[in-house]
């Protein structure tokens, strides 16, 4: 059976930038661009040139690309011609073979935001258009708030697609802009388009995120007949954000009925990437993934429940939708206080720990951890603390080093402005072999503030380790959560770290104590020791 070719658009850049606490630099444009002409999307919408510097720079600086790089703007203003508008001109200049022009299809945006009459906007999406086509350019028109215009008024909004359709736009882009219909919505108003003369293969969808149904909208106007679908990386975008790729993407590759009757420019090479992708994009923003993001979160193919687990183990398929590795993520047996053996033997061989069976040690490391969450701990979020806990038990955790003694003082003074700062110095003495090693860090960054005392005692800790520097030197840490596990006087606190490697690899680690300083040089012990055992340092 032929399969119907679907386009993929994707907007990080122009309509993932307006997410409130993002500001994409040039540099880091160009590398999300890349990444995505690498997984197969097929427009990449850098931006609009002209209305901020890195939106300029970016068209300047741009990659070559298999993918059609596009520049956005909108219409022409009223009152001057296609030819004269420098908005546009900004937007044309850019050179790109794509240019995407939003315009107004609600008659209540016309009238009351732009505030000229409906035959005036008409003959701009018009002129517009044509002038994008004249310069050679493929010309796409975002119909903005389509879905709102056309409940209002559809005569009007099937009026304004007709005339970009009929200025020679490849494509027409009905865009729910307030993210306020649902996908049942979606799905009949886009039939209705359709069938009033606007081809199916022309239209595309663009979802906002404000009920949660964007990509579910995206796929009923799929299904309704729309050929391109919009979206973004980890559905960045204004408000709650935009059509979620990085769950669309696998959606339409993997499952029914839309796998067998579509094809896309997304290989299955290029969808092992997409965990990869997902969590650089993260990255570049400085954030922590989202666990529970479907298709590559980290939580997506956990199995907690002992009952899982033990399923899990005879037939993967009884609990997870796809297997983990098609979207480059992985499975996991978190351990927890609900674990049984299942879990633990599947956990213990994810980590290259082989046991038999019949070991007691198993039983001793299940009432450890379970005890040991009653105190506090959570090896369900932590699993590197989990595989340390169970490798002692089991009597294969190599011996690399001892800490002596630490010390952290926090210190308040004046500096030159006579303002009262903190100064944190950390102390960590550790003995490898029959040496001793004493290590000091402040805390104090290259813009002279104190980055506190964990930060410093983390500094301290990974300073000098003699020869085990090497291994350690790339490991980064990427969060700290903090939490008050008991209230009152006898509080007591938990403290997980994620820390990340130059291999990508990405571990969590937990401590445990009435004192978030002890808890927290736990758990940057744990993440040390970790990553010492999975590199095969040399015991001392």
């Amino acid at each position: 059976m032929t399969r119907d070719r679907l386009t993929l658009y994707d907007t990080t850049l122009r309509d993932g930038q307006q997410t409130q606490g993002v500001q994409f630099s040039t540099p880091e444009k160009v590398r999300i661009a890349e990444a995505l002409d690498a997984l197969g999307i097929d427009y990449i919408e850098g931006g609009w040139p002209g209305a901020n510097p890195t939106d300029s720079a970016f068209f300047e600086a741009a990659p070559k690309t298999r993918a059609t790089m596009t520049a956005f703007g909108m219409t022409k203003r009223a009152g001057r011609s296609a030819q004269n508008d420098e908005v546009l001109a900004g937007v044309l200049n850019a050179r790109t073979p794509a240019v995407c022009l939003v315009g107004k299809t609600h008659d209540f945006h016309v009238t009351e935001a732009l505030g000229i009459t409906l035959e005036e906007n008409l003959a701009n999406i018009s002129a517009s258009i044509a002038h994008v086509v004249a310069e050679g350019r493929e010309a796409l028109f975002d119909a903005e708030h389509f879905f709102d215009g056309y409940k209002a008024n559809p005569g009007y909004a099937l009026a304004c697609c007709r005339a970009a359709l009929d200025a020679g736009a490849r494509w027409i882009v009905l865009c729910d802009t307030n993210g306020g219909t649902l996908p049942g919505e979606i799905g009949r108003i886009v039939a209705d388009v359709i069938e009033a003369g606007v081809p199916g293969d022309r239209l595309g969808i663009h979802c906002h995120n404000d009920t949660e149904t964007a990509v579910a909208g995206s796929l009923a106007a799929v299904e309704a007949g729309a050929r391109q679908v919009q979206g973004t990386l980890n559905g960045l975008g204004e408000r709650c954000g935009n059509a979620n790729l990085t769950s669309l993407i696998p959606t339409l590759l993997l499952k029914e009925p839309w796998a067998s009757r579509y094809e896309t420019g997304i290989t299955a090479e290029a969808l092992s990437g997409l965990t990869r992708t997902s969590r650089m994009l993260d990255d570049i923003l400085n954030r922590v993934p989202m666990r529970q993001a479907p298709y590559v979160g980290a939580s997506a193919f956990a199995h907690k429940a002992g009952l899982h687990a033990s399923a899990i183990v005879k037939n993967p398929a009884t609990y997870e939708h796809i297997e983990p590795g098609t979207v480059g993520n992985a499975r996991v047996i978190p351990m927890s206080n609900q674990a049984g053996q299942s879990n633990l033997r599947r956990r213990l061989a994810e980590a290259g720990i082989e046991v038999d069976d019949r070991d007691p040690a198993l039983a001793e490391i299940l009432t450890t951890i379970k005890a040991r969450e009653d105190e506090g701990y959570s090896y369900d979020t932590a699993q590197a603390s989990f595989e340390l806990l169970a490798r002692r038990a089991l009597g294969i955790m190599p011996r690399f080093f001892e800490v002596k003694r630490y010390r952290v003082t926090v210190e308040r003074r004046k500096n030159k402005e006579n303002r009262m700062v903190s100064l944190s110095e950390a102390v960590v003495v550790v003995k490898i072999g029959a040496d001793k090693m004493l290590s000091v860090s402040e805390s104090m960054d290259a813009q002279g503030s104190d980055r506190g005392p964990v930060n410093a005692l983390a500094k301290a800790l990974a300073k000098d380790l003699g020869p085990y520097q090497k291994y350690i030197d790339d490991i980064r840490l990427v969060d700290f959560k903090v939490r008050i596990t008991q209230g009152g006087t006898e509080a007591v606190t938990r403290v997980v770290i994620d820390s990340e490697d130059s291999q990508g690899r990405r571990w969590a680690t937990v401590g445990v104590s009435a004192n978030i300083v002890d808890a927290s040089f736990e758990a940057l012990l744990d993440a040390i020791e970790w990553k010492l055992v999975r590199d095969g340092a040399p015991a001392s």
